[in-house]
């Protein structure tokens, strides 16, 4: 281990708080929405791993991963068992100690090679940042896609950070929460009695952050969007016989039939009899289409050329589909098994529940409704960055989010995933309509405000002039440019410090280390 950083607690000790940050972590997010412990979280993570050894800040990193991770997707346990829960928070918890030994190499090599009080305060915290954000761009993208779940960004939905994700994206708003984390850490470790002003720094940094302007949710116009509840039994394990949940649908549609919309939006799976494929239920969406005089969007499963898809349908009155789109990332172990044979091995049981596999869309995620640009996301392609690019790119001027959460229950993934659609509307400047076969459902403005609600497991529907959005926000400008931006820097500067030290020509004087050592040694 470099003399640079001296671990400021034992190993026993760092595994006590590495244990404890990960509820304090999740705690931050949905439902508790306690946001401000997200930043106590990750704190606790960042101070268990500061001059560690290579082992022990891998162990340090997945027992942190870990215990966030069970409290986090503890929701996947309701309805399978711990099984899929605990594989999951492990595969993830293998991710983060990965991640945390880079960080754990960027507290031992960075302040070697760049012995300065700017290098320690400006650049250290700006490298842990972007490693911490790579960890989360690889976990959020492999294996099988990946799992974007638990991004630090997404614990912000209702915090004064909120509105970063316009400039930033949801991965540099991770990267400016943690480098703000990472920057006030390293200023109480270099906190001396009487140069107590370096806190300020810290202080001087969050209130500058805070102070960001909004970004300009410029819209034109509105459009009216009904969006139907219909409260069915939606849920894998609820017994229902077919029909059974798009005739919940009808009901709750009938009640709304003489209100005037320019579009009807109903959630992920709504139409569980596939209109394309059978009559009666074609007929029934076209009647309630022709008697409202608008076209429908409907989540139906399609099956073609031997093949399953998780469909949206755009239906038009006495014309039917006239657009469709497939869903582009299905849930790994969820709606489809990769490498069926070979994880069958270990959970035959588990495995052989997903009866069918569904095929990711190859489609377009944008409808043209009667004139307005529509983005098209179902359930799980809301975590995907490259989805809401897309749709900007199509000229999306709303978007319509559509899920099924009854599978989870009155837990906390409808209210996390809720958080993840709000963020969403920040970032692209667009108006956004998450509509849940059991909720939550919620109509949600360009600025991240809610313009109509219906309560979870009421059967209900939302009718409201929803503004159409025309700005272009820098983050879907820069798209993932800031994701990889930031990573770059954080894996890149890592590097070079390691060849700097490596080569013993980095600027380390004995007067250096020492001093080094000394800020080191102060606790939090």
């Amino acid at each position: 281990m470099s003399p640079a950083v001296r671990p400021p607690l034992p190993l026993w000790l760092a595994l006590i708080v590495a244990a404890g940050a990960g509820p304090i972590l999740d705690a931050g997010f949905p439902d508790r929405d306690w946001w401000p412990l997200a930043f106590v979280g990750v704190a606790l993570i960042l101070w268990s791993l500061r001059g560690r050894s290579t082992r022990s800040s891998l162990l340090v990193g997945f027992v942190a991963g870990l215990s966030f991770y069970l409290f986090h997707v503890q929701w996947t346990a309701l309805y399978l068992g711990p099984v899929p829960w605990i594989a999951l928070s492990v595969l993830e918890a293998l991710f983060f100690a990965l991640g945390s030994l880079l960080i754990t190499l960027a507290y031992r090599w960075v302040p070697v090679a760049w012995p300065t009080r700017l290098g320690r305060l400006g650049l250290l915290p700006v490298v842990v940042a972007g490693l911490w954000t790579l960890r989360e761009y690889v976990a959020g993208n492999w294996p099988y896609g990946g799992f974007s779940w638990g991004r630090v960004a997404e614990s912000q939905s209702q915090s004064p950070f909120a509105p970063l994700v316009a400039w930033f994206g949801m991965s540099g708003l991770t990267f400016v929460i943690v480098w703000l984390v990472a920057l006030a850490l390293e200023c109480a470790f270099e906190l001396e009695v009487r140069r107590a002003w370096r806190v300020s720094i810290a202080v001087g940094a969050i209130a500058l952050v805070l102070v960001i302007p909004a970004w300009p949710a410029t819209t034109h116009g509105t459009t009216r969007i009904a969006a139907v509840q219909g409260n069915g039994p939606a849920g894998y394990f609820d017994g229902a016989a077919p029909g059974d949940v798009m005739q919940t649908q009808v009901d709750a549609t009938r009640k709304i039939i003489d209100e005037k919309a320019d579009m009807v939006v109903w959630p992920e799976g709504s139409a569980d009899i596939d209109p394309t494929r059978d009559q009666d239920s074609a007929n029934t969406i076209n009647d309630l289409a022709t008697a409202m005089n608008a076209p429908f969007i409907v989540g139906t499963i399609t099956y073609r050329n031997r093949e399953y898809f998780n469909t949206s349908l755009l239906w038009e009155p006495g014309k039917g589909v006239t657009d469709y789109y497939d869903k582009k990332h299905p849930v790994p172990f969820g709606e489809y098994v990769p490498d069926r044979s070979f994880w069958r091995m270990f959970a035959p049981s588990l495995i052989d529940l997903i009866g069918r596999d569904y095929t990711p869309g190859t489609r377009d995620n944008v409808f043209d409704v009667n004139g307005v640009k529509a983005g098209i996301s179902i359930c799980f392609d809301i975590v995907d960055d490259q989805l809401l690019t897309d749709m900007m790119n199509g000229g999306a001027q709303v978007i319509l989010a559509q899920t099924n959460n009854a599978d989870f229950g009155r837990t906390d993934e409808n209210m996390q995933q809720l958080a993840i659609a709000r963020l969403r509307a920040i970032e692209a400047g667009r108006s956004l309509v998450n509509i849940s076969t059991v909720g939550s459902s919620q109509i949600i403005g360009p600025s991240g405000g809610t313009i109509a609600s219906i309560p979870a497991y009421q059967a209900g529907s939302m009718i409201a002039d929803v503004p159409l959005g025309t700005a272009t926000t820098p983050a879907t400008l820069l798209s993932r440019g800031i994701e990889w931006l930031v990573s770059g820097l954080g894996l890149a500067a890592l590097v070079i410090a390691f060849f700097a030290v490596r080569s013993g020509r980095s600027p380390r004087t004995a007067s250096t280390v020492a001093r080094t050592e000394k800020a080191a040694s102060h606790s939090v």
